[in-house]
């Protein structure tokens, strides 16, 4: 239950401090810009990592958990319980966010700016290098070394900076479901679904092409 509650928290945190960095841009007339809300997010990457990882490996991320699965690293039967405790966070922290600024009728959910392929494109490829930092980093879904946090956080920082203009960054399912749900909002939330699962998984068949001795 250690692992489960803090993914919980974890994901909580995370849409609480990320999505709620877009929320007060959009009430403070762009106080944060671009560059505020992408080290809001690539910092409490940062944070929750150091926070959490020696306990759940600070999944946070559905996609991740998933693909984690996928390389062997993370059990199954562990994956239901993860995406239960992190969906629940996401929308305990967005319903939170709602409370705060209830006049917000968005609450920093994730649209393209340009064509849905366009950033469905985006998407996988920006999640398939997060993965591939993320698998280089870790051993057994859990950090490795001092700077872990600091590479996987900086990543985040540099693709929110790169895509967001474009699609938002999206990156991880729950940051864009709970927010589409909470809101009704559902349009081009496949992208931000289908994008990140593909680029992770995608990412690590690439890590094992790369990296196997055979």
């Amino acid at each position: 239950m250690k692992k489960y509650l803090s993914e919980f928290l974890g994901m909580f945190i995370l849409l609480f401090v990320g999505t709620g960095a877009v929320v007060v841009n959009q009430q403070t007339n762009g106080a944060l810009g671009l560059q505020g809300i992408a080290a809001v997010w690539g910092l409490v990457i940062i944070a929750l990592i150091y926070a959490f990882g020696d306990i759940s490996g600070t999944h946070i991320n559905p996609a991740v958990t998933i693909a984690f699965a996928i390389d062997k690293r993370f059990e199954w039967r562990e994956v239901s319980p993860y995406l239960i405790s992190q969906l629940s966070g996401a929308f305990a922290a967005t319903g939170l966010l709602k409370l705060l600024f209830p006049d917000n009728k968005t609450l920093g959910i994730t649209m393209p700016s340009g064509s849905e392929i366009q950033s469905f494109t985006l998407e996988i490829v920006m999640t398939f290098i997060l993965m591939m930092v993320v698998l280089r980093v870790s051993v057994g879904a859990k950090e490795k070394g001092i700077t872990a946090g600091i590479a996987i956080g900086a990543t985040v920082w540099l693709l929110v900076l790169f895509g967001g203009p474009v699609s938002g960054t999206g990156l991880n399912p729950t940051r864009s479901i709970a927010p589409a749900v909470i809101t009704g909002n559902f349009q081009s939330l496949w992208i931000y679904v289908l994008g990140p699962f593909t680029g992770a998984t995608l990412a690590v068949f690439a890590h094992r092409l790369v990296h196997s001795n055979d």
